[in-house]
């Protein structure tokens, strides 16, 4: 399972997602700066599963119809930092598989898979 992470992700969830033995490429690290175009594109290299909080991603994938291999939209900004970080890497974790080549949106209440295929 191997990850791309977007620099709007918490690093928490990102050394979370490590620790529990999941691979992951942090833009931060390797590309800090780069535009949101360039991060679907390296995800999509990499045939990864692509995780950001940043809204433009929908955007770029349903009306601009960029490929991607799976989006999951993080939007847990509304509950404690602790508890985002726990919710977020059990939800990878559990679902992966489900995520890849959808674009998904993880909220409090759930996690809505768009059933719209990739190219």
């Amino acid at each position: 399972m191997i990850l791309v992470a977007d620099e709007s992700v918490d690093f928490g969830i990102i050394n979370n997602l490590r620790q529990a033995g999941i691979s992951v490429f942090s833009i931060s690290e390797e590309y800090s700066g780069i535009k949101d175009t360039e991060v679907l594109q390296i995800a999509t290299k990499r045939n990864s599963l692509l995780i950001t909080e940043d809204k433009d991603f929908g955007e770029l994938t349903h009306r601009l119809k960029l490929k991607h291999k799976g989006v999951l939209l993080i939007r847990l900004s509304d509950i404690p930092r602790k508890d985002r970080i726990l919710l977020a890497t059990r939800t990878i974790e559990k679902h992966f598989d489900k995520l890849n080549n959808h674009f998904s949106v993880l909220t409090k209440i759930r996690l809505r898979i768009k059933t719209q295929q990739t190219k």
